[in-house]
């Protein structure tokens, strides 16, 4: 059983920062790529930010420069660094992580999703 579990979500006026974590657990082999998506109201979700186990990242556009991802190995853990907020970064965002645990004889690889959490960015 694994789980991934978010926090540091929340409301922050326009320009302010939010740092999220997000922490895996349970039987796990070991993590591949890590990321956040995020979705907004009557919009599909979208990757914002990733990181690869070797700490290769990659950023949507309109992030770049003001979201920083980084990953802790030992803790199993990848945070997202969100700075100079904007009202269009307000959506729900999700910890995704592609995870090998044991299954049966083999290994088993697969996606794996945090619950979201809320950021509100107000103007």
């Amino acid at each position: 059983q694994v789980q991934l579990v978010e926090s540091g979500g929340g409301l922050v006026q326009a320009g302010g920062s939010l740092r999220l974590s997000c922490a895996a657990s349970g039987s796990i082999v070991s993590i591949n790529d890590m990321g956040w998506y995020r979705q907004a109201p009557g919009k599909q979700r979208e990757l914002v930010a990733a990181t690869t186990s070797g700490g290769s990242t990659n950023y949507v556009d309109s992030v770049k420069g003001r979201f920083t991802i980084w990953r802790d190995n030992a803790k199993n853990t990848v945070y997202l660094q969100m700075n100079n907020l904007k009202p269009e970064d307000t959506a729900v965002y999700y910890c995704n992580a592609r995870i090998a645990t044991v299954e049966g004889l083999g290994l088993s690889i697969k996606d794996y999703w945090g619950q979201g959490t809320q950021v509100t960015v107000s103007s």
